[in-house]
């Protein structure tokens, strides 16, 4: 008996020690909130020998089997009740998302946005990944939505301000800055919301967090921008390396990546950066483009950029070739 009643609050322990409550099927939990009956746990036979003959039998009697049962119905109550209120302690409100879960949530997307590249942000990517998690699975996945939508939209605002205030010689640099900035936050925001995308935006809006973050960049920072940008783009690529290659290429690709049908406002600029913009070449137009090279070599020459010494060069390709066609013509004289 003793042994039994060990076996019963152990089993009992166990399953109010688990905090995942992965014991609620094995403790008829689920069988509860089916609105089954709870049914007691199965009381296993009792094994034969000396012990249990004679006086040992009053254990099998209806009556002390009865009490073993009615023992056991109470420890599976206990422990039920106990596994109840826990999962009640975990439901998050509403108001605890937003004086506990979204003032974390709003400070790390600040930092994001911010940082500048190889710069060390002290935050915890596993605590916000857990609190959008959490957040989810307590059906805060709108609410969390359209505060992040939120959050960046006002973000992007400021950064367009900003852009609007300053001076054409820094432009093309600063709108370069708040592009590269951007989309390198997107890199660490959207796997911190992989389950919201997954639960919410592709399931209930058909959509996907990262075309959705893209397009609030277009809609207000770049199709405010993009009738000054591209005048000073088409003027610094009149004049070579009037800004780096780097930023040229990288404001170019990015123009296309948020909106390709601009291509059609400056189609030979973006054909330098990106394949395939322009028709195929023809033969008829190969006389043009020997010219346009022409030009642009004239262009670097007057700028200050030589070609080197190219009679060494070509003496010595001479000299090589004339060498060894001398040696192979003697190796086949003799």
């Amino acid at each position: 008996m003793e042994e039994e009643s060990m076996e019963e609050e152990g089993g009992g322990e166990a399953m109010m020690d688990d905090q995942n409550h992965n014991n609620w099927g094995a403790g008829g939990y689920g069988r509860h909130l089916l609105g089954e009956r709870l049914l007691p746990p199965a009381v296993p036979p009792r094994p034969a020998g000396p012990e249990h003959n004679g006086a040992g039998l009053r254990g099998c009697e209806p009556g002390a089997a009865a009490g073993r049962v009615g023992a056991a119905g109470a420890i599976a109550a206990i422990n039920i009740s106990a596994s109840t209120s826990k999962f009640l302690m975990n439901v998050i409100t509403i108001e605890d998302y937003k004086s506990t879960y979204w003032p974390k949530l709003d400070s790390a997307i600040d930092q994001l946005l911010t940082q500048s590249p190889g710069d060390y942000i002290p935050i915890s990517y596993e605590q916000i990944y857990s609190c959008v998690y959490k957040c989810v699975c307590q059906q805060h996945s709108e609410q969390m939505y359209s505060d992040l939508i939120k959050k960046i939209t006002n973000h992007l605002e400021r950064v367009s301000k900003e852009l609007q205030a300053s001076p054409p010689d820094l432009y093309i640099e600063r709108f370069n800055v708040a592009l590269g900035q951007y989309m390198g936050a997107l890199q660490s925001i959207v796997p911190l919301f992989i389950y919201m995308n997954k639960f919410y935006i592709e399931t209930k809006l058909n959509r996907d967090l990262k075309d959705d973050l893209i397009k609030l960049f277009t809609e207000h920072v770049a199709e405010k921008h993009i009738y000054n940008l591209m005048p000073l783009l088409l003027e610094a690529q009149s004049t070579p390396f009037q800004i780096t290659p780097s930023t040229m290429a990288n404001i170019v690709k990015g123009l296309y990546t948020l909106r390709p049908e601009w291509v059609q406002m400056a189609p030979a600029l973006f054909s330098k950066f990106i394949p395939n913009i322009l028709p195929p070449a023809v033969e008829s137009e190969l006389q043009e483009y020997a010219a346009q090279d022409q030009k642009l070599q004239r262009e670097l020459i007057q700028n200050g950029f030589t070609r080197g010494d190219q009679s060494r060069k070509r003496a010595g390709e001479e000299l090589t070739y004339n060498g060894s066609s001398a040696c192979a013509s003697s190796r086949g004289y003799r």
